[in-house]
């Protein structure tokens, strides 16, 4: 298989990178220009009104499962997750740099970074302020894919939950859970096919976007962790976030993650849980009051 002209360097580059999910634009190019994979997670109408030549469009669909409710799974097959991720050119020493639009999208691009992660990359990245971040110093060549990757599927489970666990912290109190929903979904609305409505009991809400600067751009981490704090979220309680179908938590997983809070994602999320029977796995509408911040 032909080997892109600047693969050494991105080797180089793998060897020193941080262990941040999250980097700044500037990593970004640098990344790029050393040969980079780069995944465009945006949707397809949108990557028509701003295109990015040299990415490979990814949805994060095509490595989950395909029936409800386990939409928001990722397949159980590590085979075909293998050659699924070959195919669009994923390396195990080549950095993988995933965009997104942060105005419009729904965290595509950290489900896919925690998704790689999870299945064993360790130099996937997601841009801080997406796509427009990326670009707003001057368009960006990148090289084209040449070939299937390498990577094979060696799961690391860290950043993962599932319904049992859940199921089970809801009786021993372990941990916190954080719905990271819109306001509507986590008082009952069920306007993306969960079957019931409401939110776990006890669990405290963060919308991911209030993570966000009206710029697209994180908020400063000092802002972020008063932020979280004043919810009730702190650093040294293990947190399992949660949302539809496992996209938006994932997305704010990785951002915990790189605050270093101890994090996971339930990727069934809501899809799954309120598909489940009720008795056993309980929902509430009941919303604390919480002054305004």
């Amino acid at each position: 298989m032909p080997e892109p002209a600047n693969r050494p360097a991105a080797d180089a580059q793998a060897a020193s990178l941080p262990d941040n999910w999250i980097i700044q634009p500037e990593l970004a190019r640098q990344l790029i220009s050393g040969g980079a994979l780069v995944l465009d997670t945006r949707d397809p109408l949108l990557a028509l009104v701003q295109p990015l030549p040299g990415s490979v469009p990814v949805q994060w669909q095509a490595f989950s499962q395909a029936d409800a409710p386990s939409r928001g799974l990722l397949l159980d097959d590590d085979d075909a997750l293998s050659q699924r991720l070959q195919a669009i050119g994923v390396s195990a020493d080549r950095p993988v740099v995933v965009i997104a639009d942060n105005s419009q999208g729904w965290g595509e691009d950290g489900r896919i970074v925690w998704m790689l992660h999870t299945l064993g990359h360790e130099k996937a990245y997601m841009v801080d302020g997406g796509i427009n971040a990326l670009l707003a110093s001057g368009s960006i060549t990148i090289p084209t894919v040449a070939g299937a990757g390498d990577f094979v599927v060696n799961r690391n489970e860290r950043w993962l939950t599932t319904i049992e666990t859940v199921r089970d912290r809801l009786d021993t109190e372990d941990g916190v859970f954080v719905d990271v929903r819109e306001p509507r979904e986590f008082a009952g609305a069920v306007p993306y096919g969960e079957t019931r409505g409401g939110h776990l009991p006890g669990a405290k809400h963060v919308y991911y976007r209030e993570l966000l600067g009206a710029n697209g751009r994180l908020l400063p981490e000092a802002q972020i962790r008063a932020l979280l704090t004043s919810r009730g979220i702190t650093d040294d309680v293990e947190v399992i976030a949660y949302c539809t179908g496992g996209v938006r938590s994932a997305w704010f997983t990785a951002v915990l993650h790189d605050l270093g809070y101890q994090v996971r994602t339930y990727a069934g999320s809501m899809w799954e849980w309120s598909a489940a029977e009720a008795d056993s796995h309980p929902l509430s509408t009941e919303i604390a009051f919480r002054p305004a911040s």
